[in-house]
C-alpha cells in the first residue's frame, strides 16, 4: 500500500467507537436514495444513489459501500462480479465517502 491510497476512517477498519459503522453509512445512503433531501447543495448524491439503487438494488450497492469502505477496494474494482457499470462503481464510492465524512463530523461536535 502506498502513503497515497486511501483509508476511510470506518469502524470496522479502525476498531474506533467514534468512527461512524459501515451499516451507518449504508443506512443513511439508501435512506436518502428513497427519499433525496430537498434544496440541500449535497442533493445530488442523493439523486444519484436513487438512480443507481433503482438500477442494481440496494444489495449490490450495499456490497460495493462494505467493499470500499472496509475492504479497501477502489470505487470501479468495487464492482466486480456485480454486474455494474464502473462509473456507477465511482458514484456509490464517492457518495459513501461523503456520507462517512459526514457521520464523523457529527461525533465530533
Amino acid at each position: 500500500m502506498t502513503e497515497t491510497d486511501a483509508l476511510y476512517d470506518v469502524r470496522e477498519r479502525t476498531e474506533n467507537p467514534a468512527h461512524a459503522s459501515v451499516d451507518d453509512v449504508i443506512t443513511l445512503v439508501l435512506d436518502r436514495a428513497r427519499k433525496p433531501r430537498e434544496n440541500h447543495h449535497n442533493a445530488h448524491f442523493d439523486e444519484a444513489m436513487a438512480a443507481v439503487v433503482d438500477r442494481y438494488g440496494t444489495e449490490a450497492v450495499r456490497t460495493v459501500i462494505h467493499r470500499v469502505l472496509v475492504e479497501h477496494y477502489p470505487f470501479r474494482t468495487a464492482t466486480v462480479n456485480l454486474d455494474i457499470r464502473n462509473f456507477d462503481g465511482v458514484r456509490i464510492g464517492t457518495t459513501a465517502v461523503w456520507t462517512l465524512r459526514e457521520l464523523n463530523a457529527q461525533g465530533d461536535d
